[in-house]
């Protein structure tokens, strides 16, 4: 199935009426904010590791709309209690959940796709293969402006023109990589692997989550 790129809005957290600027944030990218970042979403279990893997899509689009709107906030309130959860949030997400997500597509989606695709998947795949890399750098430099604000440094805001091109750049690689992802690796891989094959794959990818 192929899934909007756009970030949409996010559900509402149990804060979310506490405030004007709470509501603003909608207030986090964690309706689960007690649960391991990308181990679970309502709609999907490990049983059926597909769905899991448009799940985790959805919450990077998640994350990525409450980076926008963080960015928004900081430029109009500056670095305030509710700028700096929404920091931690996109943090946590970046930081723990993301990279369990291409783990799973580089062991699971992407080996099948280079042994037995086509000659164009296989290009895609390297490309897919090289974003991942890439997404890597920039969200190593970019979170340090995102770390200086969940903590409250001082001079923690405003961002210079080069951070701000920088987040717009990482946002917008991620958002083509799940558009190609959705629309063309995922399917393909699902045809190649039965579903027999998708049980064990399910369970792979909760033992590396501790959720076995």
């Amino acid at each position: 199935m192929i899934r909007s790129s756009v970030p949409f809005p996010l559900r509402p957290s149990r804060a979310a009426a506490r405030t004007g600027t709470d509501a603003e944030f909608g207030a986090t990218a964690s309706a689960d904010a007690h649960e391991v970042p990308g181990l679970r979403s309502p709609a999907a279990g490990f049983d059926q590791p597909f769905e899991m893997l448009h799940a985790c899509h959805e919450r990077v689009q998640r994350t990525l709309g409450l980076l926008a709107r963080l960015r928004d906030h900081l430029r109009h309130h500056g670095v305030d209690a509710q700028a700096r959860e929404a920091a931690r949030d996109v943090l946590r997400y970046f930081d723990i959940a993301a990279p369990l997500h291409h783990e799973d597509e580089e062991l699971h989606v992407f080996p099948p796709l280079l042994a037995h695709g086509s000659a164009a998947v296989v290009e895609l795949v390297q490309a897919l293969q090289a974003e991942h890399a890439a997404m890597a750098r920039q969200w190593a430099e970019a979170r340090v402006s995102l770390a200086a604000v969940a903590v409250g440094a001082a001079g923690a805001v405003p961002w210079s023109p080069e951070r701000e091109k920088l987040l717009d750049d990482f946002a917008g690689l991620y958002a083509e990589h799940i558009v190609r992802e959705e629309a063309v690796a995922y399917p393909a891989a699902q045809g190649l692997l039965g579903e027999s094959e998708w049980a064990p794959m399910g369970r792979e990818m909760a033992r590396r989550r501790g959720s076995e």
